[in-house]
């Protein structure tokens, strides 16, 4: 009897000295996502994250601007709706302790023409358009750099400007415009530099209506994000293990195609 006692004894005192690990096996992550592929994808995250002992709610925010101060005020544990160079403003202009640990997907802003099929038909001295915002102005010049029709100074960064640009081999006419007005310029500019979420809006599909679009592995790629006290528990390894799965990647390629694309 005095053997089985200790051995009681023995278990009781091993389950006080590991607490994490009992409350990790029945914790619930609380994911923060927007609405549309981004609550889709993240709910095939969770049928994966489940086969492995991980079990996620995923909470859809109508307001995507209201989800990093949910991260902070402990509402949920983790973010996925963003690009880097978003969360880095949120977290200069709030001071929000948060980190991205890991990259999702690319929603990728394009080229769209209702009057070339192909860049080489570009005429030198043609209108093209780009967003007139200061974020989506740098990520068209990137992506303009990318198709070599310019350069800007390197020091620009992700903050490029028209003021930066260093050469325009075609000398290509830029105009700024409203996002909301870039899809109606296409009667009249050789191109437009449209984002994933207007072109949408719009009925265009990057994958199938774009005569170029950014790549995978761009800078403004969307990304995981936490609370940086929490950046190294187990449970983060395991989403984003979940997240870059096989299974994932082939719901992301046959529910969207090109249109939404893998950085991993």
């Amino acid at each position: 009897m005095k053997r089985y006692a200790i051995a009681a004894l023995a278990l009781a005192v091993l389950s006080a000295l590991l607490p994490d690990a009992s409350h990790a096996a029945s914790q619930t992550i609380r994911v923060g996502v927007s609405s549309g592929a981004q609550a889709e994808i993240m709910n095939e995250v969770r049928r994966v994250a489940a086969t492995e002992g991980l079990a996620l709610d995923v909470v859809v925010f109508d307001q995507a601007s209201r989800i990093d101060a949910a991260l902070v005020a402990k509402q949920i544990d983790v973010a996925s709706f963003e690009d880097e160079p978003a969360l880095d403003a949120q977290r200069t202009q709030h001071g929000y302790a948060l980190t991205s640990v890991a990259t999702t997907v690319t929603f990728p802003v394009a080229l769209y023409s209702r009057k070339l099929t192909n860049l080489a038909q570009l005429q030198r001295g043609a209108t093209i358009a780009i967003p007139d915002d200061a974020a989506g102005t740098a990520r068209a010049l990137i992506l303009l750099q990318n198709e070599t029709l310019l350069t800007f100074r390197d020091t620009a960064g992700l903050h490029a400007t028209l003021a930066d640009i260093t050469s325009n081999r075609l000398h290509l006419k830029i105009r700024q415009l409203p996002r909301a007005r870039l899809y109606d310029s296409l009667n009249s500019v050789a191109f437009a530099v449209i984002d994933s979420d207007t072109a949408a809006r719009s009925g265009l599909r990057p994958a199938r209506d774009a005569l170029s679009l950014e790549d995978a592995r761009s800078p403004y790629a969307n990304v995981l994000s936490v609370r940086d006290s929490d950046r190294q528990r187990a449970w983060v390894a395991q989403l984003v293990a979940a997240y870059h799965s096989d299974a994932v990647a082939h719901f992301i390629l046959m529910r969207y195609q090109d249109s939404v694309r893998r950085p991993w």
